[in-house]
């Protein structure tokens, strides 16, 4: 006797529909696939931030997977590893890349050598009436601060290092008259009465001195002072949800054995406070008359992703 199948051929393609349905529907959701994709919407300034963002934390979401492959934690980890079995692939730097995407041009400013500082988007401020700039660490050599004048036309910089008594010989003289310059060094505290010997300030206690609010491209080179002094300045900011007082940071890093697990805590507050890195060198000029060092010193430029400073803001 024919099946029902044989004699009603509609049941067969009922059956084969809900067979593919069940399938279908039990098959694993795309759901979290789809989310983590990009789509630009347009072209517009807001837009590229969010991708540049997007793929940052895309980036730094493989950080955790990446201490764990080489320690149970960070604290068992070495900023370079000793060389010896079982030579674990990596050193410090690769955990930390600069893989945001600055949204607009990006220019080494400065000597090709030491001196020089990769900037994003100097052009948005090339007319801004009220540019501010803020430089630590000069070492007479002034290559940077030079460049910055010559390619915009108001922006002022303050020039500070107790180690020297002015900007380099690099700063036009037609273009002096826009720099302001004073011994003064950059720390966690303030520290300038009559009994210290260096006079010491905190970056907010400059901002008042100098009446201002805000600084367009902050410049630190501050030979390791760099982790106390940003640590005090943006704990603040992290608690309060304020952006920072400054678009960007020119910073050149000091480890000198420092511990790992110290420098994550550090490098994820700055990440916190909103900063993303989006360039990044080693010191080879250290490295070379160091030989027997590990590379502990690094350039790194930042943008400030918070607020509404002229990088990220039309």
């Amino acid at each position: 006797m024919p099946g029902v199948w044989t004699r009603h051929p509609c049941y067969s393609i009922i059956l084969g529909f809900c067979l593919v349905s069940t399938v279908f529907l039990l098959l694993p959701k795309r759901t979290t696939e789809l989310a983590s994709e990009f789509h630009m919407l347009d072209s517009s300034l807001k837009s590229r931030l969010a991708r540049s963002n997007w793929i940052y934390d895309k980036q730094i979401a493989q950080r955790p997977n990446l201490i764990h492959k080489h320690g149970a934690n960070a604290g068992e980890l070495s900023i370079f590893p000793p060389n010896k079995q079982p030579w674990p692939a990596y050193t410090v730097w690769g955990f930390f890349p600069a893989a945001f995407h600055c949204p607009h041009e990006i220019e080494r400013l400065g000597a090709l050598g030491d001196g020089g500082k990769w900037v994003c988007g100097l052009s948005r401020v090339k007319e801004k009436k009220d540019c501010i700039i803020y430089s630590f660490g000069i070492n007479y050599e002034s290559s940077f601060e030079a460049a910055v004048l010559q390619n915009t036309n108001h922006c002022q910089i303050w020039g500070y290092d107790f180690s020297v008594k002015s900007f380099g010989p690099e700063i036009p003289k037609d273009l002096a008259n826009r720099t302001h310059f004073e011994p003064y060094g950059l720390s966690g505290n303030d520290a300038h009465g009559p009994t210290d010997k260096i006079p010491m300030y905190t970056l907010e206690t400059l901002l008042n001195m100098n009446e201002h609010t805000h600084i367009d491209i902050l410049k630190i080179d501050i030979e390791g002072w760099e982790f106390e002094t940003l640590s005090t300045l943006i704990k603040p900011y992290i608690a309060s949800g304020k952006p920072l007082p400054f678009g960007q940071l020119q910073l050149e890093i000091h480890l000198w054995e420092k511990p790992f697990e110290e420098f994550l805590g550090w490098w994820e507050d700055l990440e916190a406070a909103g900063l993303r890195p989006f360039w990044t060198e080693p010191n080879l000029v250290y490295l070379n008359y160091n030989k027997k060092h590990t590379p502990d010193l690094a350039e790194y430029s930042f943008l400030n992703i918070k607020g509404n400073n002229p990088f990220i803001s039309d």
